[in-house]
């Protein structure tokens, strides 16, 4: 099983998600990222659906970062979902989205995020913001996974 902490993100922007990449690599983060492009991917990775089925290679996230705007399931739809799950109601989710509406955060923790991170406009500033996420994780006590 892996030991290093997972993270899930989920975007679509194949940009935003290389941006992700060279940022948590910059950050020099000791964590493991898991990607997938949409809403649908995302709950088939936390169900362990499809390929999404090895625990060893795809394990349960320790924290997932969520985008609002998503076609096919949008960040709103994952994120309810998955506080409707009793598995997964602890899974801590950030939402990290370009929406500044103010709407749109207090959805999102209406529905259970437990925090809204704005996206960066800099490579500087988004390695700045992994890197306060990645030192987060490492002193945070996450519960475990149990039904």
């Amino acid at each position: 099983m892996n030991e290093k902490p997972t993270i899930l993100l989920v975007d679509d922007s194949e940009n935003d998600r290389f941006l992700m990449r060279a940022a948590f690599k910059m950050a020099k983060c000791d964590i493991l990222l898991q990607e997938v492009h949409n809403g649908e991917e995302a709950l088939a990775y936390l169900k362990g659906d499809g390929p999404y089925g090895d625990r060893n290679q795809y394990p349960l996230p320790s924290v997932m970062l969520l985008d609002l705007n998503m076609p096919k399931m949008n960040g709103f739809d994952v994120l309810g979902w998955v506080r409707a799950q009793p598995v997964l109601k602890h899974l801590p989710i950030s939402i990290l989205t370009a929406s500044i509406r103010s709407d749109d955060m207090v959805r999102s923790y209406d529905l259970g995020a437990n925090s809204f991170l704005v996206k960066p406009s800099n490579l500087d500033a988004l390695t700045a913001m992994m890197r306060c996420l990645c030192d987060w994780i490492k002193i945070n006590r996450f519960p475990p996974f149990t039904a």
